[in-house]
């Protein structure tokens, strides 16, 4: 994980139905936008499969090993997991991400914090400010009903300031990591079970990598059912469908820190990481065809774009072609 030069510039707990709703709401976006079709694997191979929950996501693992290892594999998932609530879960308020939002300080930050904020700078850099996590005081706005006023002046992410000591947001801001957490955490499970020597197993914690493979995946859309099947192999896969969960009466899950609208009605990246491809099929939403051409040239991870129109055309976007 990489830290931030020391003051670089980046180019409440609420009642338990309330949390439940919310992450039911977020976990149905992720099945919607992309569920496992079928896994191609040898005829003898016997999988182990465990299902959970993180970060408002599903979980669900796919694991062709012998019993042993696959439950020392399931265990490490679990640690993992149980590490990533306790980082960047906007739902339990004693999470850093929670404490960081309610005091705008985090001092000693975790490393895996800080790699995450540098993956966010990177992409909100390449995708010109479409990809902004600062864009919480809004959604929160949207969600309840308030004036939008304070929310916008709220937003830029180019005002936090982070470093190995301590992250500081401006008053009044605050963060949301629902559109790159999952991935980020889905590449250190990934990362984790290879060092165990593990070679064909499916993670999905709402984004999807694959160790080994191939594997393939259903692209589905949340007004058309499913549109695509990708075939996935040591590799990455994010999928994100602004129709999915919508805030209010004109605005979706997916907000655009300047007013952008949404493009399209799903948007299906590969990449090398998920939180990379996380990120940016966040972002792609909001963006022309042109534009994500251009994101891609300076996102050399991202290998193709699936990109469903609103009248549910599909196009491909082969980033290396």
């Amino acid at each position: 994980m990489r830290a931030a030069d020391p003051g670089r510039t980046p180019a409440q707990s609420q009642h338990r139905h309330q949390r439940f709703g919310a992450r039911r709401m977020i976990s149905r976006r992720r099945f919607l936008s992309l569920s496992a079709a079928s896994m191609a694997t040898p005829a003898w191979a016997t999988p182990t499969r465990w299902h959970g929950f993180a970060l408002g996501a599903e979980v669900t693992l796919t694991i062709h090993a012998d019993p042993d290892q696959a439950a020392a594999a399931i265990s490490v998932a679990k640690s993992t997991l149980a590490e990533g609530e306790a980082l960047f879960s906007l739902y339990n308020p004693q999470s850093d991400l929670t404490r960081l939002n309610r005091t705008t300080q985090l001092h000693q930050p975790d490393p895996l914090f800080l790699h995450m904020l540098d993956i966010a700078d990177h992409v909100h850099g390449a995708t010109d400010g479409c990809f902004d996590p600062t864009v919480q005081p809004l959604w929160q706005a949207l969600a309840q009903g308030a004036n939008l006023t304070a929310a916008q002046a709220a937003l830029g992410w180019h005002r936090i300031r982070w470093s190995a000591e301590h992250i500081t947001l401006e008053p009044g801001q605050a963060l949301t990591l629902n559109g790159i957490a999952q991935g980020v955490l889905t590449d250190v499970l990934r990362d984790r079970w290879r060092a165990m020597g593990l070679d064909h197993c499916l993670i999905n914690l709402g984004e999807f990598a694959a160790l080994g493979g191939p594997f393939n995946l259903g692209v589905v859309d949340a007004r058309f059912g499913q549109v695509a099947v990708e075939t996935l192999q040591n590799a990455a896969i994010a999928t994100s469908s602004p129709a999915a969960l919508p805030l209010g009466r004109d605005h979706s899950h997916i907000l655009g820190p300047n007013g952008q609208l949404p493009k399209w009605a799903t948007v299906s990246v590969t990449a090398q990481d998920a939180g990379l491809a996380d990120a940016a099929s966040t972002a792609f939403c909001l963006m022309s065809q042109d534009e994500i051409r251009t994101a891609c040239r300076a996102m050399p991870g991202v290998t193709s774009v699936l990109l469903v129109s609103e009248t549910g055309a599909l196009q491909r976007l082969t980033p290396s072609a």
